[in-house]
């Protein structure tokens, strides 16, 4: 099938976060599938040279935005199998960082009329447009009335993921017509009315044929305000369309064996690198020499939604154990100071380094042997994954994405440590259990390692859970040139949280243009016939642990065979209060170069830009 992939942002052209990842590694997995995959982002400032010398002009248009008609240019690059689209305009992308403007609601609107009118230009058919976030979500809702109008639209489905409801696209109702260029009909509360504002992924979510979410427990967390940020009712009036699906990390960027951008290498089999990769680190951001003492790691912003109430509330309860701590990032400037003050009052045994550096965090992830994520909400996250691959076990708190990943150590397969509650108390009970397994019991440890370093978390699974997906509501092939078999395409990580127990929707009938207003309302029918995955290897029996296993879903271990289990970790001392393993519905309380066009279009004057 023909795929249409829209981000405001997309790896390795350019970068500021979680969605760029995925824009740069899903699509290419889908191509590798055997689809014709395109993926369509504007052509910033910021994007390298040595890019640009790829790619090709293929032809500009004006773009119908409102009253306005400003110049679009349309550049290609062809990279491993998939086509990439950049969209040109100046006056709206060549600036110093992609979001933070006064005028985002105006570039943004225009990025996603270039993303619907492209494929006429292109002559090209897509049969999915699946659009991220709210940059991307008045995409869904042009295509409403513009696959009545453009014929090769005709047919188009639509696929919206939500990557962080935090930022929902919110402005003044003012800027419907005169700016977006859409009809009043659609401010109402089943489209993008909210409490008296346009809320643009609000629409989106009406508005496309399906709603995906980053991680199984995301999409359940999303139905409580806490997480929702307000659309806790929208998800729950669209949650027969709604599937979380657990992001992936390109594995071949992300591996110790080869080498590549650490210091020395290593495998789950052959550990003997990542000691090379501890020294290096502790030399590199001025801890002490000491190979045999556990390193506690942070590479994330700093701020408070990522746990750093918590951090900074026990950072002496953390170094009164017998371990060191690296921080890496930056953010609220209140634990940015926390930090530097730890680093003077524990010297040798606390680094924060207030910056981002890849580089770093490299040798963070290889180095250090825990990796802490203490998240009051975290919708997929990566870091986590990429520890694992590096045999730098994960302390995390149980929510989205986090849980999805890590399974607890106690469980049959487990991956890393984990806690419930939104408590300080708490992750320092866990971190106590963590150092303490280091100590006493090195077997269990290599065990856990070895679970880590071998859970498969490539976008293998996650391309065929979009595939599905994108045949649930096209009726295209997930595999061309396989034949379908009843009930295939479906990975273990699907089957772990649907949040609805209804059948897959059946494709929509295309509402007439001139009632735009109306969101899309699946029917109920069973799932279009799905043709089997590629045979996966088997899976060997994990060894017995001293604690009886917990049913959980999380990334298995593959193929190489596993360290002998080891006996249950010798007691060691630790607070009286014990990690709740119950995790509540609700937390508990916290203690682009071608000259460009100048466009002549008459400004506009707008709310503030949307935070990002």
């Amino acid at each position: 099938m023909n795929i249409l992939f829209a981000s405001s942002e997309v790896a390795p052209f350019i970068k500021t976060g979680g969605l760029a990842d995925v824009a740069g590694s899903l699509p290419k997995a889908l191509a590798a599938a055997g689809h014709d995959v395109r993926v369509i982002l504007p052509l910033y400032e910021g994007i390298g040279q040595e890019w640009r010398n790829q790619m090709n002009y293929l032809f500009n248009f004006n773009v119908t935005l409102a009253w306005r008609t400003p110049y679009c240019g349309i550049f290609e690059l062809r990279r491993e199998g998939v086509t990439y689209y950049f969209v040109d305009n100046e006056y709206y992308f060549k600036r110093a960082g992609l979001y933070g403007h006064y005028d985002d609601a105006e570039r943004f609107a225009f990025f996603s009329r270039a993303v619907v009118e492209t494929p006429g230009y292109l002559n090209w058919h897509p049969d999915v447009l699946h659009a991220n976030d709210w940059q991307t979500a008045l995409a869904c809702i042009y295509l409403l009335e513009e696959r009545h109008r453009i014929p090769v639209l005709y047919g188009t489905q639509s696929v919206f993921t939500i990557h962080n409801i935090e930022y929902q696209g919110r402005y003044g109702k003012e800027l419907m017509v005169d700016l977006f260029g859409l009809n009043s009909g659609y401010f109402h509360e089943h489209m993008l009315a909210y409490h008296g504002d346009i809320n643009l992924m609000k629409g989106a979510i009406y508005a496309a044929d399906y709603v995906t979410t980053v991680s199984p427990t995301y999409a359940e967390e999303l139905q409580y305000a806490f997480y929702a940020h307000g659309l806790e009712g929208v998800i729950a009036d669209n949650r027969h369309k709604l599937r979380g699906i657990l992001n992936g990390i390109d594995t071949a960027l992300y591996d110790p064996a080869s080498g590549s951008g650490i210091t020395a290498p290593f495998s789950a089999g052959d550990l003997s690198g990542k000691a090379a990769c501890k020294a290096a680190l502790q030399q590199a951001v001025g801890l002490r020499q000491e190979p045999n003492v556990p390193i506690i790691a942070c590479v994330s912003r700093l701020v408070k939604h990522k746990g750093f109430d918590l951090v900074t509330a026990a950072i002496h309860d953390i170094m009164a154990m017998d371990v060191q701590m690296v921080v890496l990032g930056t953010g609220d400037w209140g634990y940015e100071e926390a930090f530097r003050q730890a680093q003077a009052q524990y010297p040798g045994r606390f680094s924060a380094n207030i910056m981002y550096s890849a580089a770093l965090s490299n040798a963070i992830y290889s180095g250090a042997d825990l990796f802490l994520m203490p998240s009051e909400a975290e919708p997929c996250g990566l870091s986590q994954m990429i520890a694992m691959r590096y045999g730098t076990l994960p302390v995390v708190r149980e929510t989205g994405g986090l849980k999805d990943s890590v399974r607890p150590n106690g469980v049959e397969g487990a991956t890393g440590f984990t806690f419930a509650n939104i408590n300080a108390q708490d992750m320092v009970w866990v971190l106590g259990e963590a150092v303490g397994l280091y100590y006493n019991n090195p077997d269990a440890w290599h065990y856990l390692q070895h679970n880590a370093m071998t859970a498969d978390f490539s976008w293998n699974r996650s391309a065929e859970d979009y595939l599905q997906i994108y045949n649930w509501i096209t009726g295209k092939e997930m595999h061309p040139g396989r034949p379908f078999e009843a009930g295939a395409g479906e990975s273990e990580a699907s089957a772990q949280t649907p949040v609805t127990e209804e059948a897959a929707p059946a494709e929509e009938t295309p509402a007439p243009a001139e009632e735009p207003a109306q969101e899309p309302a699946p029917a109920e029918a069973a799932p279009v016939d799905e043709p089997a995955p590629a045979a996966l290897p088997a899976e060997e029996s994990a060894p017995a642990l001293a604690v009886p296993p917990v049913e959980e879903s999380a990334p298995a271990p593959v193929e190489e065979p596993p360290v002998k289990a080891a006996k249950k970790p010798a007691a060691r001392k630790a607070p009286a209060k014990k990690t709740t393993r119950k995790t509540a519905k609700a937390p508990a309380d916290e203690t682009a170069k071608k000259p460009a066009r100048k466009t002549a279009a008459k400004k506009t004057t707008k709310k503030a830009a949307e935070e990002k």
